[in-house]
């Protein structure tokens, strides 16, 4: 654990030196930090380019951000000053956006490659890093293989996968995985796996990488239906939770054996669970159900014909799935706070959950 903090502490020395303007960030992730990958997967039924998604973002349409406004990257994007990275598959292979980083985030997205194989199309870990290699080949062939080398040893990669793994793998009674591993078995899966993956992009350059650990998947509206009484599933959270410490575990052994590694792990678990289990102290209203009311026999996506809540900074979900935008502002600045104050203590609730309100619709 302290070489995890000292690691931590070496990356925020970093994003908030001088030049964090010039900061290069690379985001790989799920539907929680996607910001249109799907939409270009002509065949993904895991998209969001749909009213009302993005009915709080500016200009009030879909981007393909699984949510009424911004994620989290966006927002902690803001708060160092720069713009946040473009989906991966809007960009074109010479186009020098990819200087300044990317995002190859794809909804639908897991660990595990059969991970979410009923949504048809989305880019699993595996995909999202096989990107990330051209991306680098393009960036070689912009300012040589020295410059390339330098520019990912700099950059910061910010990893969030999962959550999939769960919701729309292990906990579905139907698929395979379900019924072929014990959680033991599976979770080793998961985290031998990864440390396939995270070695793979430290043999492509990167040095910087913040993976995000699960929050309790155990409260979120989609399982929250399986309680009879709408309780937290207790058995999915410890579930998560022993995913994260060995997540963790496996972070420590990656530093020790990979020369110059800077790897550490976000525990954004207890920010999330305090914001579920105490919402009033951060300014919100219901947290056990989702502003957008979804039938969670479709999917627990917010589509068209979806009624909505009367005030939308009031719930702590969006979906079945997914925070709220006014829900992200909290937990952005919690875990931007967590990251770059001198505390390592997370700081007292913030008593908005937004800088302003949002409109009702």
């Amino acid at each position: 654990m302290a070489r995890d903090f000292a690691v931590l502490i070496m990356i925020i020395a970093t994003i908030i030196a001088p030049s964090s303007a010039s900061l290069v960030t690379f985001i790989f992730g799920d539907s929680l930090t996607e910001v249109g990958n799907n939409n270009y997967l002509q065949l993904s039924l895991a998209k969001s380019n749909f009213p009302y998604y993005g009915i709080d973002f500016n200009g009030g349409k879909a981007t393909g951000r699984f949510t009424n406004g911004r994620t989290i990257g966006d927002i902690i994007s803001a708060k160092l000053g720069i713009e946040p990275p473009p989906p991966y598959l809007s960009l074109s292979e010479n186009d020098d956006a990819i200087l300044k980083g990317v995002n190859y985030a794809s909804g639908g997205a897991g660990i595990l490659n059969d991970t979410g194989l009923y949504f048809i199309q989305r880019l699993s870990f595996d995909d999202q890093i096989m990107k990330f290699e051209k991306t680098k080949e393009s960036i070689k062939a912009k300012i040589g293989e020295e410059g390339a080398n330098k520019l990912c040893s700099e950059a910061v990669f910010f990893i969030g996968l999962g959550s999939n793994d769960y919701v729309n793998n292990y906990l579905q009674p139907f698929l395979a995985d379900a019924g072929q591993y014990t959680h033991d078995d599976f979770v080793e899966l998961l985290v031998s796996t990864l440390g396939e993956q995270l070695t793979r992009l430290y043999q492509l350059g990167a040095r910087k990488m913040v993976f995000h650990g699960l929050g309790p998947l155990g409260c979120i509206p989609s399982q929250r239906v399986k309680s009879k009484r709408g309780e937290c599933l207790k058995q999915v959270n410890i579930w998560v939770q022993q995913f994260n410490s060995r997540v963790q575990k496996l972070i420590t052994i990656l530093n020790k054996h990979l020369s110059s590694a800077q790897i550490t792990f976000a525990d954004t678990y207890p920010i999330v669970l305090d914001l579920i289990e105490n919402p009033t102290a951060y300014g919100f209203k219901i947290s056990n159900t989702s502003c957008c009311k979804v039938d969670t026999q479709l999917g627990g996506l917010c589509l068209p014909n979806s009624k909505l809540c009367n005030n939308r900074s009031a719930y702590v979900f969006w979906d079945a799935f997914h925070p709220s935008d006014a829900a992200n502002v909290v937990l952005a600045n919690r875990f931007f706070d967590s990251l770059f104050s001198n505390s390592s203590h997370s700081p007292s609730p913030s008593p908005s959950p937004s800088p302003s309100p949002l409109p009702s619709h």
